[in-house]
């Protein structure tokens, strides 16, 4: 029985999209290989948009108060 593999951080997986992009930037003219390459880019960028949707669900559930109502605070505020 063999592990499933753990899948790749938001940050690995935003690193694999940029080195996709220069790649594909390059036009080498290889149609088979630019086309592997979009298809694994579409895949990680669906990961990652989904891995962000999760943790966003989890900031507004961290953030909601004992009366059930939910406090929406920007995070990047410096105030």
């Amino acid at each position: 029985m063999t592990l499933p593999e753990p899948q790749p951080s938001l940050a690995e997986d935003l690193r694999r999209l940029e080195e996709i992009v220069r790649q594909l930037e390059r036009d080498d003219g290889d149609l088979d290989r630019a086309l592997g390459l979009f298809e694994e880019g579409v895949a990680r960028l669906r990961a990652a948009r989904e891995r962000l949707l999760q943790a966003e669900t989890r900031v507004k559930k961290v953030l909601e108060d004992a009366e059930g109502t939910l406090r929406l605070e920007a995070l990047d505020d410096e105030d």
